[in-house]
This record gives structure tokens, C-alpha cells and sequence, in this order.
């Protein structure tokens, strides 16, 4: 029998240290409910201690998940292992994630201690975890650096404190593929007691080597994957879920392991993580990207027209993505269009779907074809999980060479309970061009002294009359909001973005309250 790949995701712990990623509660929940249907074993739901927003969210996602186990991150302390049992206790499968550095450039730099300090800390931290909870892994942070007899030193002693899985990881990506599966080999055949735990891997991207790592690894006898969605995480990221699923998906004889990941939701999972983060995924990023499938060339293209095999390893429905593009128009029916939004994977209420019909309308006077990625934009900014305090009701801007540029806009202030009443505002606003101008028109309405920090523009779908996609970034008193706005006008777009943003920084409650 084949053994199993146990897949621990960390996108909403690891994947939000990035810089701007930062989800909200409900954004989250969206997030790990999607992250079940895909099949991950662990979802990591966040680090507890690091905040009240941190630990009410891997709160909400233990009560909520059933299938896959809720780990929460803890340093080696009683005051973080306490909050991290109390956030992940009303799981149905609860793990407590200690972490502790190993390598002597953190113990000796970082922490200040010794080796035989960091050997008693472990242990200690691993057993008082255990009083609480079945299910413990130990994480011996930087790994890759570490001396490799203290390590399988550390790893024996935490196994025998009751830790289940012991977690080897290539904390900074400074490891090769090559040198990484050694330390495996080692550790397998100098850990005594090694046949009585996992051995977990979590690789960093720093060199571009994190799922090459991760797979190495794998070869040599590690059973599970630390990894996120898109590859997303700190500095250059972390190993990427779906890339790993799919080399043993698309290597099977290779591996000869097996997984629980439904490849066919990696796609539409994809998706859902982009949107909320406002990270982007790059149009060349393998398995997901907008090219992976695309063929320009034309001995690319007369292959793939005779056998697709000869240019595609797998099928892009193997991992979600329709296989042909979606052609639609103004004389397209509801019937047409609800059997695509189904392809798509997504699902949706019905009155969602009689909105979107009539948007996809007016779309499609706009555009003469509408594509699925035009379609996927249109069902995510409508099943977007921020309320809406500040919506849009008008805005026109002007410009030309000889002209200064100028908007009006006039914008629905929601109230921010049941009693109060909408109010209307209307302002205008000069500015260096029309996007800017509107920003500016905007912000007297608000009143929030936000600072736009990164604005990318970009087609989603094929033509001149492509629908634009505008994914921006702000921040509001220190902290970055991010924003997504598609329209086949980018100024309307740019809006769209900015005013998701203000939203968020509205929902996360450091707006002032006013009367």
C-alpha cells in the first residue's frame, strides 16, 4: 500500500505574515471552509497569542471546521500554549504547533541561551502541550541551519515528551534539494524512536527551491507538507500546495505516494486567496497562473491540437480550469450562463445568480465576448465578504491633454448600526489624472487620512474591450488594506478597489466612531 502525504496548509497562519494579506475574520472562515472542500488535512488557522483578532479567528474556524484538523502556532511557553488550547479546543481535531529554534545562530543571537536551555525548553513545552491535547507537533525552527546531531538530539526528546509530529524546516530556504533530503536520511537513521512520529517538512522560497525542497524531502521519507496556496508567506514565500499535489498527482509512479487533495478545486481555491489578499498570482506561476494552459506558439499549437499531450503534462481540468474559453455574448441566455458559473465550481444562491445574469448583460452590451476569467471577477467582487459602510452611487471624471483633471463622485454612507439612517454625500476633486482626482474626491467624503502604497492595473480577459482589474493596497493608521475592482472603464475600476479598501479598514474597526 501507498503511504499518504498528509498536507498541512498554512496560508491563513504563515500565508498572512505577508505583508498586506491580512484577512478579516469572515475572509478567513471563507478561506478554511474552502480549504476543507479541497481536501487539506491540517489547516494551521493562525498563531493565537499574537492578537485578539488572531485568536477570535482561529476560534471561529475550530467551531466551524469538521473534517480537517485545526492546528493553532505556539512559541515554547505555557502563556502561548494556554492561548493556543483555549483557540483550538471546540475542534473537532485540535493540534497545538510548538515552535523553538534549533540552530545556534538563533539560540545563541536570537534567544540568547544555550543548547542544553533550548533541549529543556522543548521538552518541557511539549509535555505541558500534551496535558491538554492528544495532538502535538514540534517545529525545530531554522532546521536548514541547524547542527545535525543536536538536532536529532532535540527531535528524540520531543518525540518521547509525546509530540506526534516533528516538524523539520528550511526556515529561510537556505538548503539545496540534494543537501535537504540528507538531513531526512539522517534524522530517519538517527532518531531512535523516529518510527513513533510524522516527519513534517515547512520550506521557504528565499532561493526558489521551496517545493523542490518539499519534494526531495518527500523522496526521503517525509509524510508531511507544510505549504500554502499560491505559494504565498513571508519574504519569497513558502513551498506551494498545489504544486506539490500535482507533481505526485502528474508523477505518480515517481512518488508512489498518495494524497487527499481534490485537485479539481485548486483552481477555484486559487482564486478565493488572491481576491481576499490583494496578492496577485504571477501570469507565468505553474499550475495556476494565467499561461499555465496557454499556447502561442504555433507548433505549440498545432501539437496540442493533434495530441495535448505533447505540450500539457496534465489537464487543465485536472486542477479546475475549463478547458476552453468561455464564449459568451448579449444573446446568451440564463441557461448558457448559470451552466458556466456551474463549470466554474462555484456555487451560488439563486438570487446571487439573477444579479450576476443581469450584470453579465450589461457586461456583454459592453464587451462582443465574455470570457471565464471575466466571469470568476464578477462572481468574487459579488460574493465579497466586506460590509459595505461607504458604496459607490456615481462618479464621472474628465481629462485631456489641455484640460485639468476633475471628478465628482457621490457616495452612500451606510450606518454602522440598525437604528441610524444612509446618508447621501457628494464632493469633486482635482487631481494629477483622473484616477487620482477621484481618490481625492473620495477621501473628502470619508475623511480618513488613507495612504495609497501600491496600485497595479491589468487585463483579465482577452480584447480591447477586456473587463481592467485594479488591485490596490492603502494604509490607515499603520495598518495596509487591500483592494480589488473590475470594470471595463478602469477609473470605474480604481474606485471599485479603493472604496473595498476603505471598507476594510471600516471593518476592522480603526475608522473613528463619529456621531
Amino acid at each position: 500500500m501507498k503511504d499518504r502525504i498528509i498536507f498541512f496548509d498554512t496560508t491563513l497562519r504563515d500565508g498572512e505574515q505577508s505583508p498586506g494579506a491580512s484577512m478579516n475574520i469572515k475572509e478567513k472562515l471563507l478561506v478554511a471552509e474552502q480549504l476543507e472542500s479541497l481536501g487539506v488535512d491540517i489547516i494551521e488557522a493562525g498563531f493565537p497569542i499574537s492578537s485578539p483578532g488572531d485568536f477570535e479567528s482561529v476560534k471561529s474556524i475550530a467551531k466551524k471546521i469538521k473534517h480537517s484538523s485545526i492546528a493553532g502556532l505556539s512559541r515554547a511557553s505555557e502563556k502561548d500554549i494556554n492561548a493556543c488550547w483555549d483557540a483550538v479546543k471546540c475542534a473537532n481535531k485540535p493540534r497545538i504547533h510548538i515552535f523553538l529554534a534549533t540552530s545556534d545562530l538563533h539560540i545563541e543571537k536570537k534567544l540568547n541561551k544555550t543548547r542544553p536551555q533550548i533541549l529543556d525548553m522543548a521538552v518541557k513545552a511539549v509535555k505541558y502541550a500534551k496535558s491538554f491535547c492528544k495532538d502535538i507537533e514540534f517545529s525545530a525552527e531554522d532546521a536548514g541551519r541547524s547542527d545535525l546531531d543536536f538536532l536529532c538530539k532535540v527531535v528524540e526528546a520531543v518525540i518521547d515528551a509525546g509530540a506526534l509530529t516533528v516538524n523539520i524546516p528550511d526556515t529561510v530556504g537556505y538548503t539545496m534539494p540534494a543537501e535537504f533530503g540528507e538531513k531526512i536520511v539522517y534524522i530517519k537513521e538517527n532518531v531512535p524512536n523516529i518510527n513513533k512520529a510524522v516527519i513534517s517538512v515547512h520550506c521557504h522560497n528565499d532561493l526558489g527551491l521551496a517545493v523542490a525542497n518539499s519534494l526531495s524531502a518527500i523522496e526521503k521519507g517525509a509524510r508531511q507538507i507544510e505549504c500554502t496556496i499560491n505559494g504565498i508567506g513571508e519574504r519569497a514565500g513558502n513551498a506551494s500546495l498545489e504544486e506539490i499535489a500535482m507533481a505526485i498527482k502528474v508523477r505518480p509512479h515517481y512518488y508512489n505516494v498518495t494524497h487527499s487533495i481534490k485537485t479539481k478545486e485548486i483552481y477555484k481555491t486559487s482564486r478565493l486567496v488572491s481576491s481576499l489578499t490583494g496578492v496577485a498570482v504571477q501570469v507565468n506561476k505553474a499550475i495556476v497562473g494565467a499561461n499555465a494552459f496557454a499556447h502561442e506558439s504555433g507548433i505549440h499549437q498545432d501539437g496540442v491540437l493533434k495530441a495535448r499531450e505533447t505540450y500539457e503534462i496534465m489537464s487543465p481540468e485536472d486542477v479546475g480550469v475549463p478547458e476552453s474559453s468561455l464564449v459568451l455574448g448579449k444573446h446568451s441566455g440564463r441557461h448558457a450562463f448559470f451552466n458556466r458559473i456551474k463549470a466554474l465550481g462555484y456555487k451560488i444562491d439563486e438570487k446571487t445568480a439573477q444579479d450576476l445574469f443581469e450584470e453579465f448583460k450589461v457586461l456583454a452590451d459592453k464587451k462582443k465576448t465574455v470570457f471565464d476569467d471575466d466571469i470568476a471577477a464578477m462572481i468574487e467582487e459579488k460574493t465579497g465578504s466586506t460590509k459595505e459602510y461607504f458604496s459607490l452611487n456615481y462618479q464621472s471624471a474628465s481629462s485631456g491633454t489641455a484640460t485639468i483633471p476633475t471628478a465628482t463622485v457621490r457616495i452612500l454612507k451606510k450606518p454602522e448600526n440598525a437604528k441610524g439612517k444612509t446618508e447621501i454625500f457628494q464632493e469633486a476633486a482635482c487631481g494629477a489624472g483622473p484616477v487620482d482626482a477621484t481618490f481625492r474626491a473620495i477621501d473628502k467624503i470619508t475623511k480618513m487620512d488613507i495612504k495609497l502604497t501600491s496600485f497595479i492595473l491589468k487585463a483579465v480577459s482577452s480584447g480591447v474591450d477586456a473587463l481592467g482589474e485594479v488591485t490596490l493596497k492603502a494604509e490607515y493608521k499603520g495598518a495596509i488594506y487591500s483592494g480589488k475592482g473590475i470594470s471595463t472603464d478602469i477609473v470605474e475600476a480604481s474606485v471599485k478597489a479603493y472604496m473595498q479598501a476603505i471598507n476594510k479598514a471600516v471593518n476592522y474597526n480603526v475608522i473613528d466612531k463619529r456621531s
